[in-house]
């Protein structure tokens, strides 16, 4: 299968990212390499360009496209959460501009083998990097009642989560849940049937839980995204893309903490913690897709650009 991808708001992140033509620019989730090849049409002799991901499918496709500029350009196939030791170990200390376009790529939605889509039959997997032992099914059938719920409920927002867990554990218990469509099935008859016909696919949240729980997709962003922005020389940029409120909250807190860190007591005449801000936040609000966007990629309805500067 052809590895197709729809880079989502591209001239945005492209134009966030500040390009120097001898800049370094790290892609930390390179995907088909969509922004990278912007990246590297800007780029000089001098400039670098560095794509780190954990899909093997995404590192083959990105060495191919990116061929014509094999000169500037590293592929290191990784989690973005190592950023600063691959960067390290390419011989670089500081970079000029790093982005993240977080969540599931077109590619491994439409790969029904993945089992990443509750719209298509398929073993479940949803592994992002296919070296990882643990899979989707081993959380469907292994988990507690009580972690399924908690992690549906803080990790899919979905309302029934609870429902939901039961069911599961419920269907789990005659014999175990081995694919993508048989799950979805007993997600729906958990959901009241006048809110199946009005909210969308019901297993569209559980299924984002689930793949957040065993890609570790949050712990990752939170525990990383200090470590970028340190990683950036002065007027460095880091762009990331989000694709659903708890992606986005964690960025917008990181981002404001790092802008403004300061936690004296509102009252006090002078600041006297020490604690020193790191930059600026260029996105007061998020960029959103616009109207053509929208209309030509479905996929970006919830897509969201955040954009930080390095002082």
């Amino acid at each position: 299968m052809e590895f197709k991808h729809i880079s989502v708001l591209f001239e945005e992140t492209i134009e966030g990212l500040h390009i120097k033509p001898d800049g370094i620019y790290v892609d930390g989730t390179m995907g088909g390499a969509g922004h990278g090849r912007a990246v590297c049409e800007r780029l000089n002799s001098e400039g670098r360009y560095i794509g780190i991901d954990q899909d093997e499918a995404a590192i083959k496709v990105g060495t191919e496209r990116l061929a014509p500029f094999a000169d500037r350009v590293s592929i290191v196939r990784s989690n973005y959460a190592d950023m600063v030791s691959v960067v390290h170990n390419l011989g670089i200390q500081k970079v000029d501009g790093i982005m993240l376009d977080l969540g599931v790529s077109s590619y491994q939605l439409d790969t029904v083998e993945r089992g990443f889509s509750y719209r298509e039959d398929a073993p479940l997997d949803m592994r992002m990097d296919q070296r990882q032992a643990m899979t989707a099914r081993d959380i469907v059938n292994d988990y507690s009642e009580m972690e399924l719920f908690h992690i549906i409920r803080d990790y899919g927002e979905d309302r029934f989560a609870k429902n939901i867990a039961k069911h599961i554990c419920m269907e789990r218990a005659k014999k175990p849940i081995e694919t993508t469509l048989e799950l979805a099935e007993i997600i729906k008859q958990a959901i009241p049937a006048k809110i199946r016909a009005t909210g969308g696919h019901p297993a569209k949240r559980t299924f984002q839980a689930i793949r957040i729980e065993l890609n570790h997709e949050l712990s990752v962003l939170e525990d990383n995204l200090n470590g970028m922005i340190d990683l950036l020389n002065p007027g460095g940029r880091l762009c990331i893309i989000t694709f659903h409120s708890l992606e986005d909250r964690i960025v917008k807190n990181i981002f404001k903490k790092n802008e403004n860190p300061c936690i004296c007591p509102p009252g006090f005449p002078v600041c006297t913690c020490g604690m020193e801000s790191k930059g600026r936040v260029i996105t007061r609000k998020p960029v959103l897709p616009g109207e053509k966007e929208l209309l030509e990629n479905s996929r970006s309805k919830s897509a969201k650009l955040r954009v930080f500067e390095r002082r």
